[in-house]
This record gives structure tokens, sequence and C-alpha cells, in this order.
């Protein structure tokens, strides 16, 4: 049994914004993927997310069969992520509008995503009678207990909001086996309504690649050595270890690293945004500057290209769900040298694709990179692995995946009313 039409909630970023900067991340990358290989399987999309300008139609076609409907909830511009549970109602009732405008029975399934848009799906699956399937993406327990230094615990709202999406779900899709043991172990979650569906990558985008073109089209030298940060700057993704491990290669051998740039592909993001210059002003302390390049956010044809022309993937983050930035790393033949976290251990084959590193001295980063970087033939053997492992992770075989989740929460819908007409009968 599959769904012909779906509504998706996307409440507190649109798939429309670029990834990198604002809230914009790997979860907007993941909804426009998913939704364009849904609608290739003939099942259409309607993806409801906040209007952040007056000037927005309300409805754009994203791509043939998937449509974003711009729902006005508050202010356009000036809200954090923060602010918007206090707009859930709004929002909620624009999502119940749009629906009223149709028969009965219009959306066959709700696919909520983030603990603010499941909250949305938890009224309209009641109203609608319908499937609600919901991703979490990230969980605030998991957050808290792994908090950088400067960051700010995820508050108690969300925390109760957590638990009652993942009550009222049909069905819960974790990114990894690790991250399904955290919703049955953490927040109760019966454990046949959790299905592991892994992210997948764009194969086609991010491929291998000549790294001295790449580089000639960046302005990057031809033998730099490149060490490549691409994500939103906040503390959670811990962008300033990049920083701190190139000025320590620099200390250990200055000769040797002498050709070294660092680079950063990013922008300010949640509590990132308190302190949007942090990062210029420690690679100035660490006397790095002249070394260290700021790219503002790029398309993902553009990002491809950075990641061809890098020698190895940083990403040292505090928490990831899954961590799309390394597989797109390894998908472009690029090692990854990551923190042992989440869904990282999923993302990167430690030792054959990259390393993992358990927490986050930016010592034993260096230590990593200098292993790779000082062994060419090593690398080469880990751009090998980085390619063939990526490999496995194909947006088509997620929409397949995520397909067969929608299945069962609808067939096992139906059995539901079917004992109920019984009973009643």
């Amino acid at each position: 049994m599959i769904p012909r039409r779906i509504a998706t909630l996307s409440v507190h970023t649109s798939p429309l914004h670029q990834p990198g900067t604002g809230d914009a991340g790997g979860m907007n990358v993941y909804i426009v993927e998913v939704s364009k290989r849904l609608a290739a399987l003939g099942i259409e999309v309607e993806i409801f997310t906040r209007a952040t300008a007056g000037d927005l139609p309300p409805v754009v076609e994203m791509a043939p069969g998937v449509y974003v409907r711009h729902i006005t909830a508050g202010p356009y511009e000036g809200l954090s992520k923060e602010d918007l549970p206090g707009q859930l109602c709004a929002f909620t009732s624009g999502v119940l509008r749009a629906e009223a405008m149709h028969k009965p029975g219009y959306y066959e399934l709700i696919h909520s995503h983030y603990w603010l848009s499941g909250q949305v799906g938890w009224l309209a699956t009641e109203r609608w009678g319908v499937p609600l399937v919901h991703s979490m993406h990230t969980l605030a327990r998991v957050k808290n207990a792994a908090l950088a230094d400067s960051d700010t615990p995820e508050p108690q709202n969300r925390l109760i909001g957590e638990s009652q999406v993942v009550d009222a779900a049909d069905r819960l899709i974790a990114n990894t086996e690790q991250e399904a043991e955290q919703l049955v172990g953490l927040y109760g979650a019966d454990p046949s309504r959790v299905a592991v569906v892994n992210p997948g990558v764009d194969l086609d985008t991010f491929k291998p690649g000549d790294q001295t073109a790449a580089r000639a089209r960046l302005g990057l030298p031809r033998h730099a050595q490149v060490l490549l940060f691409a994500g939103r700057i906040q503390p959670l993704k811990a962008p300033d270890i990049l920083l701190r491990l190139a000025a320590d290669l620099l200390r250990r051998d200055p000769e040797r690293y002498r050709d070294l740039v660092v680079v950063i592909v990013g922008g300010p993001s949640g509590t990132g945004l308190a302190e949007p210059h942090q990062l210029t002003t420690l690679a100035r302390r660490l006397g790095i500057s002249d070394r260290t390049r700021f790219v503002k956010p790029v398309g993902q044809a553009q990002l491809a290209e950075w990641y061809r022309a890098a020698d190895l993937a940083l990403v040292p983050s505090f928490n990831e769900s899954f961590g799309l930035v390394a597989v797109e790393a390894q998908a472009c033949g690029t090692p990854v040298v990551a923190a042992k976290v989440g869904g990282l251990v999923t993302a990167v084959r430690d030792g054959e694709s990259g390393i993992l590193i358990p927490g986050h001295d930016p010592v034993d980063y260096a230590s990593a990179c200098a292993w790779l970087l000082d062994d060419p033939g090593r690398l080469e053997h880990m751009r090998l692995g980085a390619r063939q492992h990526a490999t496995g992770f194909g947006w088509g075989a997620t929409a397949d995946r995520i397909v067969g989740v929608y299945s069962d929460a609808l067939a096992e819908r139906w059995a539901s009313r079917r004992r109920v007409s019984s009973i009643v009968g």
C-alpha cells in the first residue's frame, strides 16, 4: 500500500534555503533529496514550511511532483528556532486550512521532520485520520549529554515535546541503529514502530574528480595540504578544532606543513550567531590567519569542488544524528577525520574511509591528520576506501526504504480501522 500524496512538515527551515547557514543544514538536504525521489516513484509531496518573507508565493514547485507551501506563522523575520514553539498554533492552523480546501483523504500520510514539525503532525494525524511518520534528526537528550563547553542545553519544552511526538507517531524513522536504540532507551519508543533508514548522498554530484583542476578553479595552491570543514558555524559542530589542530601541526613541524591551508565553508548558526566572528578572531590569535580561508555557504555542485580540492575533511562535531558532510566528502574520494560520536560511527568506516577520534582534543585530530598527510600511499588507500564506502549510501535506496515504512504504517492503520469496524458492526 503506497500513498499517492503525502504532507511533509518542516516548520523551522525551508527546503528552499541554502544549507550551511542559519538553521539550514543536513535536514534540508534530506528533505529535498528524498522528496524528489519519492516524486519519481509516483508519490506527490507537498512540503509545509514557515514563510520567512512577505513576498514569497503561497506555493512553489521545487521539482516535478514536489511542492513547497509557505505558511504564515508569526513575523517573517527575527524569529529564532527557540521562538517557534509559540507559533505552532498558527502554523498548524495554516496546515489544516490547506487540507480543508480538498476532499477528505487528500493527504494519505504525514511525514514530519524535527520535533517542532512533529507537534503539528500530532494534531493533523488525529484530525485527518492518516498515519504520522516522524524523523527526529537530532535528539535533545543526546545533545544535552554531549554539549560543547560554550553551548547551551536544549530546553525542557523540547524534551517534553519530543516525548509526545514519540508517543503519537505511527512510525519513527531513525538514521542509524544507534539512534533507534536511543529512541527506545531514552524516550521509551516501541521498538516495533522504529525503522532504521540511513540517509543518502547524491552520487552524481558528489563524485571523485581532478584535485589539481578543482584547486585551480577555487584559487588554491596546487601543492597545498588542504584541510576542509563544511557546515554550520556553531559550537555543536566544533569548527574551532580545525584551527587548533592546524596550529598544532605547524608547531610540530613548520617546514613539513609550510603549505598547509585551512578552509571553512559555512555560516554562523544557532548559538554561533552570538559570536559570528569567533573563528576569525581565533585564527588571528593562533597566528594562522594567512593560512585560513572562510567561504560562505555554497550550492552542492560547488561544495563538491571543495571536497575534491581537499586532502582531508574534518567533522569534529560533539553530536551528529548521521553526518551527511562526511558521506559527501567520502563520495568525492576525500577521507574524513571525524569525532567518534552518533551517526558518524556509521557514516565513516574507521581505518578504511577515514579515522574516528574519541573525544575532542585538537592534538588527537592533529596526530590523525599528520598520520595521513605524511604518508601519500596511506592517504591514497583511504581515498579509494572513502569512495567505496560512500557508494552504499545512495538517496534512491533511502527513498525505497522510506516507502516501505509508509506502506507498513498505512497497512497497520487500515487493519486497525477494520478491527474497529468489525467490533462496531
